[in-house]
């Protein structure tokens, strides 16, 4: 117990930044009491200096635990280190991105309330304790406080069908997912006496590693972590959920959730169960091909685009466990794979929300901008708009010199010095089979004649999401090497 009142706020320091997250989102649901319907957008702008806030407050604290690679708070279950300082950077772009593509989508569709940024604040909230977790029980309450509210803003519309319809599955399969999670944390728990990760590592470095219980607990966390980052066979979700939900929504959860997952799957897999790591690998290394093949295959036919991006998210979860189950291959590949993972979830969060803000520019007028036919003469009437969605797609199929050809160039790169020259070449191959469908757009952007005019929705926080995203997609992908080095230096934190 702390000795004194100041010593307890002392140990609260590095979770400072959650509570401050957390109060901006109390603090916006109160709010919403008394401001105007029509103003509701300005609770938008409260969360974003939240997160300002709370990204110079962990810049902050980083700076000062700048000499320690690792510091734990109350007993270990909290953990703040240059791995989690990553991905809570991550996590306040992913959200930042959400919230300005959201602003004028809302009151386009009428369902602008406060309660939404709120719940997005929350969601954010819990990722950023999902990347601190240093204890199962704290990864799993973050996992839930997340879950909670994505499941809440997928079915947000209520009077649409649809919406309903994708809360509801999200709900009941992440429900599932959740219950798989506690029975692999709790065979863990029973085997270790522990659920702390360091305590559970310690306990696998002289555990029977044949025994059965450790095999059986480790897949029901790969299955249910799979879930989360949708991976395949964990991915039935997905298609509906992403088409269902607002399209802000589908925006975020694409991104936010994606990355706590990885952030997740590094920390549990890299590290707590690097004893395991050469059958961690081998089922990683099986789960990405089908990953990769499902979600470019099945991408091909689709013709409502957020559809197509759904499968595009699968196909790109794919990519990003190839990069882990090159970290989990050996010891020697855990910096390089782990940080080819962290570089390439950053790069997907830019360049996915930012396809999906253009997808959201197409909502004005009556029109949905949800099949890709929608898109027809887009370049002949908006050529910035057009150009815009050119950039994210050529992006997104891994064209040099974007920021998706650099991701999947230092994933591919991690296997083929993993050994597994097999998945980096069958990741290439799936990655030009995704080719056909990000061109299509483009192709039917610029080679079809207009079926209809065009009024684009416009606004100053959408051109600044817009912004954000196409000026990161094509620095990173000119100069990816200081982010790769921040990701590397973050790794030896988890080490």
């Amino acid at each position: 117990m702390p000795n004194s009142l100041h010593d307890f706020f002392q140990q609260l320091g590095p979770m400072y930044p959650e509570f401050l997250v957390i109060a901006v989102a109390l603090i916006a649901l109160v709010a919403d009491l008394v401001v105007p319907r029509g103003q509701k957008h300005l609770l938008g702008w409260l969360g974003l200096i939240g997160l300002a806030a709370a990204a110079a407050l962990t810049l902050s604290l980083a700076a000062d635990h700048a000499g320690n690679t690792q510091t734990a708070f109350f007993n270990g279950t909290f953990l703040f280190d240059p791995f989690s300082v990553f991905f809570k950077m991550v996590f306040y772009l992913s959200c930042s991105l959400g919230i300005l593509l959201s602003m004028k989508y809302l009151s386009v569709e009428d369902i602008h309330r406060g309660e939404y940024y709120s719940l997005m604040l929350f969601a954010t909230s819990g990722m950023m304790l999902m990347a601190s977790a240093g204890d199962l029980i704290t990864l799993y309450l973050g996992l839930e406080l997340m879950a909670l509210s994505i499941y809440i803003l997928a079915g947000f519309m209520r009077g649409d069908g649809r919406s309903n319809e994708a809360g509801i599955k999200y709900l009941l399969l992440g429900a599932f997912s959740s219950g798989i999670m506690l029975y692999g944390m709790s065979l863990l728990y029973g085997l270790s006496g522990t659920t702390n990760l360091n305590g559970i590592m310690t306990f696998l470095q002289s555990a029977d590693l044949t025994n059965p219980v450790i095999f059986l607990a480790m897949v029901m966390l790969i299955v249910s972590f799979g879930f989360k980052v949708a991976a395949v066979p964990f991915h039935m979700w997905v298609p509906d959920v992403y088409e269902g939900a607002p399209t802000s929504v589908t925006a975020f959860m694409s991104a936010g959730p994606k990355v706590a997952g990885f952030a997740v799957l590094l920390r549990v897999f890299v590290h707590a169960l690097a004893p395991l790591q050469g059958h961690v690998s081998a089922i990683l290394a099986v789960i990405a091909v089908l990953t990769m093949a499902v979600g470019n295959i099945m991408a091909i036919s689709q013709t409502n685009i957020k559809r197509m991006l759904a499968y595009s998210s699968i196909a790109h979860a794919g990519y990003a466990l190839v990069g882990l189950a090159a970290a989990t291959a050996n010891k020697a590949m855990m910096v390089d794979g782990s940080a080819s993972v962290m570089l390439y979830v950053l790069i997907y969060t830019v360049m996915n929300m930012g396809a999906f803000g253009v997808v959201i520019m197409l909502r004005k007028s009556g029109s949905r901008g949800e099949e890709i036919a929608d898109f027809a003469g887009l370049g002949k009437t908006n050529k910035a708009a057009a150009f815009l969605m050119l950039i994210f797609m050529f992006s997104l199929t891994g064209i040099p010199p974007l920021a998706g050809f650099m991701g999947k160039f230092y994933i591919f790169k991690s296997a083929v010095q993993a050994g597994m020259i097999w998945l980096a070449i069958l990741g290439v191959l799936f990655s030009a089979i995704s080719a056909y469908f990000y061109l299509r757009v483009i192709m039917v952007m610029w080679m079809y004649d207009p079926k209809q005019e065009f009024s684009l929705l416009r606004s100053p926080a959408l051109a600044l999401a817009l912004a954000i995203a196409v000026t990161a997609v094509i620095v990173i992908g000119v100069a990816p090497s200081s982010v790769l080095e921040i990701a590397r230096a973050s790794v030896l934190g988890l080490m």
